[in-house]
């Protein structure tokens, strides 16, 4: 029995939720299932090889959903779940029992233990560490923003190992280790921490970086790390610079795509009034209501920019509805 497990890849809850449902998977299941693993990226047109739906049963956990009938299974807690009204429809449609979404979960992992205990007789007790992180990284809810970037708790550390580390391979040797390990044990490991410090000493360097191309207006902070060569940064640098900020627009670009990041602070005096993924859709990505993304081809940098300066107007814009 071959299991295809399709992630959202180099997400920390995209990697919790991989090593939940395996666990899940291999108790309640088929326990003698053959899992493979393959991380997927938000990049522009179609999200799904459906050559990549190999295994007897396939699986995708915190990502969107694709109509084929040779999806088996599917978690997701995403507002923008969905690429087409058809997607949906056909999720809809589905009399299987074994999808499932709710965008009001502040995680998939989370979401993935409570049906799996709740609907299927899964012991998630073993999982309590990891599905108690993931809920607090996905869903922003640290206690400051300092704490999210100064990367102190090893879940952190761990955090910025997968989504820093382009190592395709190591990622899903950490969630394989995150089926049979605690998170701690995981996270403390000779290998993640031999990853994490020159990844922590990047990320100190971005930091500096975003210090000096960031500028700050009418509650939206926003930078180009194009001419930087940062693929990402931490999502919190911003609120960790500029505590008075509301929202963040960055532009970033790798070897895959260009990509705009749209965020909102947590800690904000000035309270969100826009519906960040609602934005975020109508230039082809998605998202949740308080964080979302867009992507567009590699070359497609002025593209980007402008997209930036539109959502940037909108953002510095007050009374739009939440």
């Amino acid at each position: 029995m071959k299991l295809r497990l399709l992630y959202h890849g180099h997400c920390f809850d995209g990697v919790a939720s991989a090593a939940t449902f395996t666990r899940f998977y291999k108790e309640r299941i088929h326990p003698e299932a053959e899992v493979n693993y393959g991380g997927l990226l938000h990049r522009p047109g179609n999200l799904f090889d459906l050559e990549l739906f190999d295994g007897d049963e396939n699986a995708i956990v915190d990502f969107k959903y694709a109509a084929s009938e040779k999806l088996t299974w599917w978690f997701d807690h995403h507002e923008s779940a969905f690429l087409r009204s058809e997607d949906e429809a056909h999720f809809r449609a589905d009399k299987s029992g074994k999808k499932f979404l709710d965008p009001t979960r502040k995680s998939c992992t989370e979401f993935i233990a409570d049906v799996a205990r709740t609907q299927f007789g899964f012991d998630d007790a073993p999982l309590k560490s990891l599905i108690h992180w993931a809920h607090i990284i996905d869903g922003a809810l640290y206690e400051s923003a300092a704490q999210c970037v100064e990367l102190k708790e090893p879940a952190l550390q761990l955090m910025q190992v997968i989504e820093a580390d382009p190592d395709d391979q190591f990622v899903e040797q950490v969630i394989r280790s995150l089926t049979v390990k605690s998170l701690e044990e995981v996270a403390a490991s000779d290998e993640v921490q031999r990853r994490f410090q020159p990844i922590l000493q990047e990320h100190f360097e971005t930091i500096e970086a975003i210090r000096r191309k960031a500028t700050s207006s009418n509650g939206v902070v926003q930078f180009d790390l194009i001419d930087e060569s940062y693929e990402g940064f931490n999502k919190f640098i911003p609120y960790y610079l500029y505590p008075d900020t509301t929202y963040s627009v960055a532009l970033t670009r790798g070897s895959q795509r260009t990509k705009i990041s749209v965020g909102s602070n947590p800690w904000a005096a000035r309270p969100r009034t826009h519906n960040i993924a609602k934005i975020c859709e109508r230039y082809g990505g998605g998202g949740h209501a308080v964080v979302g993304a867009i992507s567009f081809k590699p070359d497609e940098v002025e593209r980007g920019r402008e997209v930036v300066r539109e959502i940037v107007k909108e953002l510095s814009t007050e009374g739009s509805k939440q």
